[in-house]
Protein backbone atom coordinates (compact mmCIF):
# COMPACT_ATOMS: atom_id res chain seq x y z
CA UNK A 1 0.00 0.00 0.00
CA UNK A 2 1.47 3.60 -1.08
CA UNK A 3 1.17 6.73 1.17
CA UNK A 4 1.14 9.74 0.25
CA UNK A 5 4.96 10.68 0.93
CA UNK A 6 5.80 7.76 -1.47
CA UNK A 7 6.57 4.70 1.14
CA UNK A 8 5.69 1.69 0.58
CA UNK A 9 3.47 0.37 3.36
CA UNK A 10 2.52 -3.11 4.41
CA UNK A 11 -1.29 -3.07 5.56
CA UNK A 12 -2.91 -3.49 8.77
CA UNK A 13 -3.29 -7.21 9.31
CA UNK A 14 -1.56 -8.48 6.00
CA UNK A 15 1.50 -10.95 6.71
CA UNK A 16 4.97 -10.35 5.26
CA UNK A 17 6.06 -12.93 2.63
CA UNK A 18 8.41 -15.38 4.30
CA UNK A 19 12.39 -14.11 3.04
CA UNK A 20 13.74 -16.80 1.10
CA UNK A 21 16.86 -19.09 2.08
CA UNK A 22 20.30 -18.17 1.00
CA UNK A 23 22.34 -20.59 -1.29
CA UNK A 24 23.66 -21.60 1.52
CA UNK A 25 20.78 -23.12 3.60
CA UNK A 26 19.99 -24.56 0.41
CA UNK A 27 23.04 -26.06 -0.18
CA UNK A 28 23.35 -27.51 3.18
CA UNK A 29 19.68 -28.68 3.27
CA UNK A 30 20.19 -30.30 -0.21
CA UNK A 31 23.90 -31.99 1.31
CA UNK A 32 21.84 -33.33 4.24
CA UNK A 33 18.84 -34.67 2.20
CA UNK A 34 21.52 -36.83 0.07
CA UNK A 35 21.89 -40.30 1.27
CA UNK A 36 25.57 -40.77 -0.70
CA UNK A 37 26.59 -37.96 1.14
CA UNK A 38 25.06 -38.77 4.44
CA UNK A 39 26.01 -42.69 4.43
CA UNK A 40 29.38 -42.18 2.48
CA UNK A 41 30.51 -38.72 4.51
CA UNK A 42 29.69 -40.02 7.34
CA UNK A 43 31.63 -43.33 6.74
CA UNK A 44 34.55 -41.23 5.80
CA UNK A 45 34.57 -39.24 8.75
CA UNK A 46 34.21 -42.11 11.07
CA UNK A 47 38.03 -43.92 9.32
CA UNK A 48 39.10 -40.81 9.69
CA UNK A 49 38.55 -40.07 12.98
CA UNK A 50 40.00 -44.18 13.69
CA UNK A 51 42.98 -43.26 11.47
CA UNK A 52 43.71 -40.05 13.92
CA UNK A 53 42.79 -41.42 16.72
CA UNK A 54 44.41 -44.83 16.35
CA UNK A 55 47.01 -44.55 19.43
CA UNK A 56 43.97 -44.04 21.67
CA UNK A 57 41.94 -46.42 19.98
CA UNK A 58 44.24 -49.88 19.66
CA UNK A 59 44.10 -52.13 22.71
CA UNK A 60 47.83 -52.91 21.54
CA UNK A 61 51.30 -52.62 20.25
CA UNK A 62 50.31 -53.66 16.15
CA UNK A 63 53.77 -54.34 15.72
CA UNK A 64 53.94 -56.75 18.98
CA UNK A 65 54.96 -60.25 17.99
CA UNK A 66 53.38 -63.05 20.06
CA UNK A 67 54.31 -66.41 18.78
CA UNK A 68 52.27 -68.04 21.17
CA UNK A 69 49.47 -66.47 20.21
CA UNK A 70 49.14 -67.01 16.33
CA UNK A 71 46.09 -67.15 14.60
CA UNK A 72 43.75 -66.88 17.44
CA UNK A 73 40.14 -66.59 16.21
CA UNK A 74 37.69 -63.80 16.29
CA UNK A 75 35.28 -63.07 18.54
CA UNK A 76 32.20 -64.67 16.85
CA UNK A 77 34.10 -67.76 16.02
CA UNK A 78 34.97 -70.56 18.13
CA UNK A 79 37.87 -69.99 20.83
CA UNK A 80 37.77 -66.11 20.37
CA UNK A 81 38.46 -63.48 23.10
CA UNK A 82 38.08 -60.41 23.72
CA UNK A 83 42.00 -59.45 24.20
CA UNK A 84 41.88 -59.84 20.46
CA UNK A 85 38.31 -58.92 19.17
CA UNK A 86 39.36 -59.64 15.34
CA UNK A 87 41.98 -62.31 16.24
CA UNK A 88 45.75 -62.10 15.53
CA UNK A 89 47.70 -62.91 12.29
CA UNK A 90 50.27 -65.60 11.67
CA UNK A 91 53.00 -63.88 14.11
CA UNK A 92 50.80 -63.10 16.92
CA UNK A 93 50.00 -58.88 16.42
CA UNK A 94 46.60 -58.30 17.40
CA UNK A 95 44.19 -57.90 14.21
CA UNK A 96 42.32 -54.98 15.59
CA UNK A 97 45.39 -52.95 15.85
CA UNK A 98 46.60 -53.33 12.72
CA UNK A 99 43.47 -52.43 10.89
CA UNK A 100 43.02 -49.28 12.91
CA UNK A 101 46.60 -48.39 11.89
CA UNK A 102 46.28 -49.40 8.52
CA UNK A 103 44.02 -46.72 8.14
CA UNK A 104 46.49 -44.08 8.55
CA UNK A 105 48.32 -45.47 5.69
CA UNK A 106 45.52 -45.69 2.99
CA UNK A 107 44.08 -42.56 3.85
CA UNK A 108 48.14 -41.03 3.94
CA UNK A 109 48.35 -42.53 0.22
CA UNK A 110 45.16 -42.10 -1.34
CA UNK A 111 44.88 -37.89 -0.53
CA UNK A 112 48.82 -37.08 -0.88
CA UNK A 113 48.66 -39.20 -4.18
CA UNK A 114 45.46 -37.31 -4.98
CA UNK A 115 46.64 -33.85 -4.24
CA UNK A 116 50.03 -34.29 -6.50
CA UNK A 117 48.40 -36.11 -9.35
CA UNK A 118 45.65 -33.35 -9.41
CA UNK A 119 48.02 -30.26 -9.24
CA UNK A 120 49.74 -31.87 -12.49
CA UNK A 121 46.74 -32.83 -13.76
CA UNK A 122 44.37 -29.93 -13.64
CA UNK A 123 47.75 -27.65 -14.70
CA UNK A 124 47.88 -28.99 -17.43
CA UNK A 125 44.18 -29.72 -18.36
CA UNK A 126 43.57 -25.97 -17.68
CA UNK A 127 46.47 -24.26 -19.86
CA UNK A 128 45.21 -27.14 -22.57
CA UNK A 129 41.57 -25.68 -22.41
CA UNK A 130 42.17 -21.75 -22.14
CA UNK A 131 45.46 -21.54 -24.76
CA UNK A 132 44.77 -24.47 -27.22
CA UNK A 133 46.80 -24.55 -30.50
CA UNK A 134 50.35 -25.68 -29.57
CA UNK A 135 50.02 -26.03 -25.93
CA UNK A 136 46.89 -28.07 -26.23
CA UNK A 137 48.67 -30.49 -29.17
CA UNK A 138 51.53 -31.00 -26.50
CA UNK A 139 49.31 -31.72 -23.69
CA UNK A 140 47.05 -33.78 -25.81
CA UNK A 141 50.40 -35.67 -26.75
CA UNK A 142 51.30 -36.69 -22.78
CA UNK A 143 47.77 -37.90 -22.12
CA UNK A 144 48.01 -40.37 -24.77
CA UNK A 145 51.60 -41.49 -24.03
CA UNK A 146 50.25 -41.49 -20.71
CA UNK A 147 47.49 -43.79 -21.32
CA UNK A 148 49.37 -46.13 -23.64
CA UNK A 149 51.38 -47.25 -20.79
CA UNK A 150 49.45 -49.22 -18.03
CA UNK A 151 49.88 -47.72 -14.32
CA UNK A 152 50.07 -50.48 -12.80
CA UNK A 153 52.65 -51.96 -14.59
CA UNK A 154 54.63 -48.75 -14.44
CA UNK A 155 54.34 -48.42 -10.61
CA UNK A 156 55.76 -51.90 -10.52
CA UNK A 157 58.97 -51.67 -12.75
CA UNK A 158 59.35 -48.04 -10.76
CA UNK A 159 59.17 -49.63 -7.75
CA UNK A 160 60.84 -52.56 -8.07
CA UNK A 161 63.61 -50.68 -9.31
CA UNK A 162 63.87 -47.22 -6.71
CA UNK A 163 62.62 -49.19 -4.14
CA UNK A 164 59.41 -49.35 -2.34
CA UNK A 165 59.21 -46.76 0.59
CA UNK A 166 56.01 -44.77 1.73
CA UNK A 167 57.34 -41.53 -0.30
CA UNK A 168 58.09 -43.11 -3.08
CA UNK A 169 54.70 -45.24 -3.28
CA UNK A 170 53.16 -41.62 -2.76
CA UNK A 171 55.27 -40.03 -5.69
CA UNK A 172 54.73 -42.44 -8.08
CA UNK A 173 50.84 -42.88 -8.11
CA UNK A 174 51.15 -38.81 -7.99
CA UNK A 175 52.78 -38.99 -11.01
CA UNK A 176 50.81 -41.65 -12.49
CA UNK A 177 47.48 -40.65 -11.93
CA UNK A 178 46.86 -37.02 -13.41
CA UNK A 179 45.62 -38.06 -16.71
CA UNK A 180 41.83 -38.38 -15.73
CA UNK A 181 42.60 -35.01 -13.98
CA UNK A 182 43.71 -33.32 -17.40
CA UNK A 183 41.80 -34.89 -19.81
CA UNK A 184 38.10 -33.48 -17.50
CA UNK A 185 39.84 -30.52 -17.14
CA UNK A 186 40.67 -29.28 -20.95
CA UNK A 187 37.13 -30.31 -21.64
CA UNK A 188 35.29 -28.49 -18.93
CA UNK A 189 37.69 -25.75 -19.38
CA UNK A 190 36.81 -25.73 -23.44
CA UNK A 191 33.01 -25.13 -22.52
CA UNK A 192 33.93 -22.22 -20.48
CA UNK A 193 36.33 -20.46 -22.07
CA UNK A 194 33.84 -18.54 -24.43
CA UNK A 195 31.36 -17.76 -22.19
CA UNK A 196 30.73 -13.91 -21.87
CA UNK A 197 32.22 -13.75 -18.18
CA UNK A 198 35.28 -15.03 -19.32
CA UNK A 199 35.00 -12.40 -22.58
CA UNK A 200 34.23 -9.62 -20.09
CA UNK A 201 37.37 -9.84 -17.89
CA UNK A 202 39.47 -10.16 -20.83
CA UNK A 203 37.33 -6.87 -21.78
CA UNK A 204 38.52 -5.36 -18.72
CA UNK A 205 42.25 -6.20 -19.03
CA UNK A 206 42.47 -8.94 -16.73
CA UNK A 207 45.59 -10.93 -16.52
CA UNK A 208 44.91 -14.56 -17.72
CA UNK A 209 46.18 -15.69 -14.30
CA UNK A 210 43.34 -14.02 -12.71
CA UNK A 211 40.98 -15.09 -15.21
CA UNK A 212 41.66 -18.79 -14.87
CA UNK A 213 42.19 -18.79 -11.11
CA UNK A 214 38.85 -16.48 -10.64
CA UNK A 215 36.96 -17.60 -13.43
CA UNK A 216 37.59 -20.36 -15.02
CA UNK A 217 38.85 -22.55 -11.66
CA UNK A 218 35.57 -22.34 -9.89
CA UNK A 219 32.90 -22.55 -12.48
CA UNK A 220 35.13 -26.34 -13.44
CA UNK A 221 35.12 -27.21 -9.71
CA UNK A 222 32.16 -29.68 -9.57
CA UNK A 223 33.79 -32.32 -12.39
CA UNK A 224 36.84 -31.34 -10.07
CA UNK A 225 35.76 -33.12 -7.16
CA UNK A 226 34.62 -36.10 -8.73
CA UNK A 227 37.69 -36.51 -10.23
CA UNK A 228 39.74 -35.95 -7.11
CA UNK A 229 37.30 -38.79 -4.82
CA UNK A 230 38.07 -41.30 -7.87
CA UNK A 231 41.62 -40.64 -7.66
CA UNK A 232 41.60 -41.88 -3.89
CA UNK A 233 40.02 -44.61 -4.28
CA UNK A 234 42.53 -45.48 -7.04
CA UNK A 235 45.47 -44.80 -5.62
CA UNK A 236 43.88 -46.35 -2.22
CA UNK A 237 43.31 -49.70 -4.19
CA UNK A 238 47.11 -49.17 -6.49
CA UNK A 239 48.40 -49.39 -3.36
CA UNK A 240 46.78 -51.82 -2.14
CA UNK A 241 47.31 -54.00 -5.12
CA UNK A 242 51.31 -53.01 -4.72
CA UNK A 243 51.47 -54.37 -1.12
CA UNK A 244 49.51 -57.66 -1.86
CA UNK A 245 52.36 -57.90 -4.94
CA UNK A 246 55.02 -57.13 -2.13
CA UNK A 247 56.16 -53.96 -4.02
CA UNK A 248 54.21 -51.73 -1.95
CA UNK A 249 54.56 -51.30 1.77
CA UNK A 250 56.82 -53.20 3.69
CA UNK A 251 56.32 -55.06 6.90
CA UNK A 252 56.16 -54.99 9.50
CA UNK A 253 54.57 -51.47 8.75
CA UNK A 254 50.43 -51.97 8.98
CA UNK A 255 49.09 -51.98 5.43
CA UNK A 256 45.77 -53.22 4.40
CA UNK A 257 47.15 -54.81 1.08
CA UNK A 258 49.72 -56.04 2.89
CA UNK A 259 47.55 -57.94 5.44
CA UNK A 260 45.67 -59.70 2.97
CA UNK A 261 48.62 -61.50 1.00
CA UNK A 262 49.96 -62.10 4.60
CA UNK A 263 46.45 -64.06 5.28
CA UNK A 264 46.34 -65.41 1.35
CA UNK A 265 47.91 -68.70 2.70
CA UNK A 266 45.72 -69.21 5.41
CA UNK A 267 42.15 -68.42 3.59
CA UNK A 268 40.75 -71.86 3.01
CA UNK A 269 41.10 -72.38 6.21
CA UNK A 270 40.60 -68.66 8.65
CA UNK A 271 39.02 -66.65 5.68
CA UNK A 272 38.68 -64.24 7.93
CA UNK A 273 42.13 -62.86 7.58
CA UNK A 274 41.74 -61.88 4.16
CA UNK A 275 38.17 -60.75 4.82
CA UNK A 276 38.67 -58.06 7.77
CA UNK A 277 41.08 -55.77 5.41
CA UNK A 278 38.88 -56.87 2.47
CA UNK A 279 36.12 -54.78 3.75
CA UNK A 280 38.34 -52.23 5.39
CA UNK A 281 38.73 -51.31 1.79
CA UNK A 282 35.45 -51.46 0.78
CA UNK A 283 34.49 -49.16 2.77
CA UNK A 284 36.92 -46.86 2.84
CA UNK A 285 36.46 -46.89 -1.43
CA UNK A 286 32.61 -46.99 -1.14
CA UNK A 287 32.50 -43.93 0.90
CA UNK A 288 34.82 -41.88 -0.96
CA UNK A 289 33.29 -42.87 -3.91
CA UNK A 290 29.33 -42.02 -2.49
CA UNK A 291 30.74 -38.78 -1.06
CA UNK A 292 32.30 -37.16 -4.35
CA UNK A 293 28.69 -38.30 -6.10
CA UNK A 294 26.73 -36.59 -3.61
CA UNK A 295 28.79 -33.66 -3.53
CA UNK A 296 28.55 -33.41 -7.54
CA UNK A 297 24.65 -33.89 -7.24
CA UNK A 298 24.44 -30.99 -5.09
CA UNK A 299 26.54 -28.47 -6.56
CA UNK A 300 25.67 -29.36 -10.39
CA UNK A 301 24.64 -26.26 -12.14
CA UNK A 302 21.42 -27.19 -12.81
CA UNK A 303 20.61 -27.67 -8.83
CA UNK A 304 21.73 -24.65 -8.27
CA UNK A 305 17.80 -22.57 -8.55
Amino acid sequence: MSTTDGIERTPAGATAEPASPSPAALLRRRALSHRGITFGGGTLLFIVFVALAAPLLAPHDPYFQDLGQRMLKPIWDEGGTWAHPLGTDSFGRDYLSRIIYGARVSLLIGFSAMLLSGLVGTALGIAAGYFGGRVDMVVTTLVTTRLAMPAILIALAVVSLVGSSLEIIILVLGLLLWDRFAVVMRAATQQVRNLDYVAAAEAIGCSTTRIILTETLPNVANPLIVIATLEIAHAVLLEAALSFLGLGVQPPTPSWGLMISEGKTFMFFDPWVICIPGFALFALVMSVNLLGDGIRDVTAPENRS
